[in-house]
């Protein structure tokens, strides 16, 4: 991404890219990564894919990125459900085909899959394939059936990881970025996330053993696995290491911090000077119409503009919020314009891709392909502003269409408490722009 978190998004092709859903890639898909995933030919319960509780598992850099999943049915047991846990978020994928043995499990909003077949009672193999990467992106999946935890835990009084946490994290190239871990642990089990400045990590869960401490998540765009050992000398301090898909790795530390913080997200991006409005026409998700905020639709409207990509997941975080929100304040003289950043630069690609997320998240505010999903890029499609420095920024208009506000990141419903402050500060500023 960049200096801090942002140069995630310069290794978003090699497995960091959500971070804080930033990219810094334009890419392309590849005929060879679709050509890995079969086409439905079949109709009915897959081979292995049986219902009940599973643990899966992603191969990757010498490491395991474990999740669970449920499997389960409707339609007289004839058509199957997935659903991803990730702490207390349920993501529940309903797109499953079958073409002879293989079963390709579609993960929501995302250009990506679980292409599986059977591997014996109980067992599934197969891999996590992404479509929307440059090469052909895939790793290594198997599944068994059953009640499990994400880790094993030793049965002995845990280490405490509870609290929150100052953290720096680390990249391999000695890039450090600073993030805020907050973990709720009970018994072994620990949920948690960290926050950065320009987004968050979303649900994670895993437990304690002794005194190491491992996380992950898996949301279908991203695989993430945390470890850490927590110094017995001074019992403040925790190393550890952050493994992403295919490739991505940092290393990252913490002290116990009850105050620890990050900079305002309303100071980190700007416009340049002399610039107070922005200027723009992109063409509608939807072939022949095109978005400005000059149309007459928007005069006179506080107008927020929201900067994401279909392959965000905190822009997903955004959206969920921002969709229903909209409904209930659309009213008031309030509207919304979402300008997509795509990983195709073509026009029907990313304007499908954005159809899809629109349909997945009953998105009723407008929706525009702007671009490719690239920081660098973005900011050159919006010339007022003096960078952008992640997925998603929020811009607030005001009712002559001045800029008055920029957010930059989001933190998601995963955060707790910082999610509630999050939407408290979207709606203030709202609320004091519609009464002037």
């Amino acid at each position: 991404m960049n200096n801090n978190l942002l140069h995630l998004v310069a290794t978003a092709a090699l497995g960091l890219s959500l971070g804080a859903c930033q990219s810094n890639t334009s890419s392309e898909t590849t005929a060879n990564s679709r050509d890995l995933v079969p086409e439905a030919d079949a109709s009915g319960l897959p081979p292995g894919l049986k219902p009940g509780p599973w643990r899966g598992v992603l191969s990757a850099q010498g490491q395991e990125i474990p999740f669970l999943f449920d499997v389960s049915t409707v339609d007289n047991g004839q058509k199957p459900t997935v659903t991803l846990h990730n702490g207390a978020e349920r993501l529940k994928l309903d797109e499953i085909t079958t073409a002879g043995d293989s079963t390709t499990i579609r993960m929501g909003a995302f250009d990506a899959a679980l292409v599986v077949r059977a591997d014996g009672p109980g067992k599934l193999k197969g891999a996590w394939v992404k479509y929307d990467t440059k090469e052909p992106y895939r790793v290594p999946f198997t599944a068994t059936r059953g009640e499990q935890k994400v880790f094993a835990a030793s049965s002995g009084k845990p280490t405490s990881f509870d609290g929150t946490w100052n953290v720096t994290f680390k990249g391999d190239d000695g890039e450090t970025y600073p993030a805020v871990g907050v973990f709720k642990q009970t018994d072994n089990d620990v949920t948690g996330t960290f926050l950065t400045s320009t987004g968050d990590y979303r649900y994670l869960a895993g437990q304690v053993d002794g005194n190491t401490l491992k996380l992950s998540t898996f949301d279908g765009s991203h695989g993430f696995l945390f470890t850490a050992t927590r110094n017995s000398d001074t019992n403040t301090i925790i190393n550890g290491d952050f493994y992403s898909g295919k490739s991505g790795h940092e290393t990252w530390t913490g002290r116990l911090d009850p105050n620890a913080k990050l900079p305002d997200a309303y100071t980190l991006t700007s416009l340049k000077a002399g610039q107070k409005r922005l200027d723009f026409k992109f063409p509608s998700i939807f072939e022949g119409g095109s978005i400005s905020p000059t149309d007459p639709k928007y005069r006179g409207k506080v107008v927020v503009v929201q900067i994401l990509g279909s392959w965000c997941p905190n822009c997903m975080d955004e959206s969920n919020f921002l969709a229903p929100w909209y409904e209930k304040n659309k009213q008031r003289g309030v509207e919304i314009i979402g300008l997509g950043y795509e990983r195709s630069s073509d026009y029907k690609v990313a304007s499908a891709r954005l159809r899809k997320m629109r349909e997945r998240f009953n998105i009723g505010y407008d929706l525009a392909v702007a671009g490719v999903a690239n920081k660098d890029s973005a900011a050159k499609s919006l010339p007022q502003l003096a960078k952008v420095l992640a997925f998603p920024t929020t811009i607030f208009l005001d009712k002559k269409g001045d800029v008055r506000k920029i957010h930059t990141g989001f933190s998601g419903p995963g955060t707790g408490k910082y999610y509630q402050e999050e939407i408290a500060g979207f709606e203030q500023e709202v609320n004091k722009l519609l009464k002037e």
